[in-house]
């Protein structure tokens, strides 16, 4: 359970992301959600100086699909970050559980497999509501916290 607000964070603590590349890869899936997810990450690239050409997104049509999408981009090699925005919402077959698992394992791969940081912005929530509060609802908004990791792991040296 989220217990502090996710779009909190210490500007001055950041490097400025001018020179950096990102790649934003968005799921379809729940798309009210990974807008807003998308929204918030975008928002907090370019207010730390990255610069709207150096970011290209991605739409994937899933969460699942997540995975293919950040390797398609880190095997460009033109990147500093990925973020991969996605939300699976708990239903009433286990469906959620692989998903959810699968997604996890599989951009933590990522981040073995390449140099480049993949950051997870992947919702997993039980409930819809819990989602939109995550999204830029009272919880405030995990784009922007994700935004915030891929800049930091972008300038970890």
């Amino acid at each position: 359970m989220a217990t502090t607000n996710l779009s909190d964070y210490d500007k001055s603590a950041l490097n400025n992301a001018k020179d950096l590349k990102f790649g934003i890869v968005v799921s379809e899936w729940n798309s009210s959600i990974t807008e807003n997810l998308y929204k918030g990450a975008i928002t907090t690239l370019l207010d730390n100086g990255a610069l709207e050409e150096n970011i290209t997104r991605l739409n994937v049509p899933g969460s699942y699909e997540l995975i293919f999408g950040s390797k398609y981009l880190l095997k460009q090699g033109k990147f500093d970050a990925i973020i991969a925005i996605g939300c699976v919402i708990q239903g009433e077959t286990k469906h959620f559980d692989f998903v959810c698992e699968a997604v996890s394992q599989g951009i933590k791969d990522l981040n073995i497999q390449f140099d480049i940081p993949t950051i997870f912005c992947v919702l997993t929530d039980n409930t819809l509501q819990q989602s939109i509060e995550r999204s830029g609802g009272k919880h405030g908004n995990k784009g922007v916290e994700c935004a915030v990791a891929a800049i930091k792991m972008a300038t970890l040296a």
